[in-house]
């Protein structure tokens, strides 16, 4: 008889590839798995017509999720990592952290090849803060627009529109399939990526050691380690995905080493650093002594502007 593991998901296009990949590897190492997937709505998948910055985002893409699983409704949560915020719940456990897809942020157009080929005035369109904040630092002439919506929607709406580019995550436009719509892959020198982006987390309840040993097939050390360092660093900077902060911690040589900024929203001020390590196993120190660089360095006074402007 067939163990059967329940896996719950947004019901986007993109949550549901990531789904069912976890659900193929799952099926794939274990023969006597059988692995359902459960759709649940999400808050942010419900209120569509606001920027994410004004309606709150920690949870906003896995509470419902995460109680769920809580409740025994189901066994495993899928989330894309950059979605999780930095303090699970009670009783809950990321049990697996997926080999990471590229990082990097792509421009969408079909008219201009690049960042730098982008016309005096030109009109972007992203929903996220952090985008926006590293790009009117680059090009302080661009028009920003807010865009909401899964994937699927902001291609529709892009396509509709005469914007002349979208910033979009390399990973799930390569997901869905789109790749050929790529008109740059922005280089993590100019745009830092937003904390664990390309990475899959994969929740389960604390104690369920059933699960918890299936899950840990999927666990990929490296982007772990990279995963650690990233969150610790926005956990202690206490910011969410709404405020412009960047990471992005990868293996170099036989360190890891770790890239992270701050920004204000215009643009105007960017504070960057970098550090290292060779303890992969203290990952999450590095995060933490990075984030202290940053706050000593200005990135406070930055974020309490941010956060008393929202309030």
């Amino acid at each position: 008889m067939k163990k059967t593991l329940v896996i719950g998901t947004r019901g986007s296009a993109l949550a549901l590839w990531q789904a069912e990949h976890v659900k193929a590897r799952l099926e794939k190492r274990f023969r006597s798995l059988e692995v359902e997937l459960r759709i649940i709505k999400t808050k942010g998948d419900k209120i569509l017509d606001q920027s994410l910055s004004k309606i709150g985002d920690k949870g906003l893409f896995t509470r419902e999720i995460e109680r769920a699983l809580l409740a025994k409704k189901v066994d495993i949560a899928v989330h894309s990592l950059k979605d999780l915020p930095t303090e699970t719940p009670a009783g809950l456990t990321i049990a697996a952290i997926s080999e990471r897809e590229d990082v990097n942020d792509v421009l969408i157009s079909s008219k201009w090849k690049s960042i730098a080929d982008l016309p005096e005035g030109a009109v972007i369109a992203t929903g996220s803060l952090r985008r926006t904040a590293q790009l009117q630092h680059l090009r302080p002439d661009l028009q920003i627009i807010d865009i909401r919506g899964n994937l699927n929607t902001r291609m529709q709406k892009f396509d509709a529109s005469e914007w002349d580019g979208m910033m979009l995550a390399y990973a799930g436009v390569k997901r869905l399939g789109w790749e050929h719509r790529i008109a740059q892959v922005i280089p993590t020198s100019l745009i830092l990526p937003a904390v664990g982006q390309g990475a899959l987390g994969i929740e389960i309840r604390d104690g369920d050691k059933e699960t918890a040993k299936y899950v840990a097939a999927l666990n990929d050390e490296e982007s772990a380690a990279a995963a650690y360092a990233e969150r610790a660093l926005l956990r202690t900077l206490e910011g969410g995905c709404q405020i412009p902060i960047g990471a992005y911690a990868r293996r170099i040589g036989e360190r890891l080493t770790l890239d992270a900024m701050v920004a204000s929203i215009d643009g105007t001020i960017r504070l960057d650093t970098r550090g290292t390590t060779r303890d992969f196993s203290r990952a999450a120190d590095l995060g933490v002594r990075l984030a202290e660089k940053l706050l000593a360095n200005g990135a406070r006074e930055i974020l309490d502007a941010i956060r008393g402007a929202e309030a």
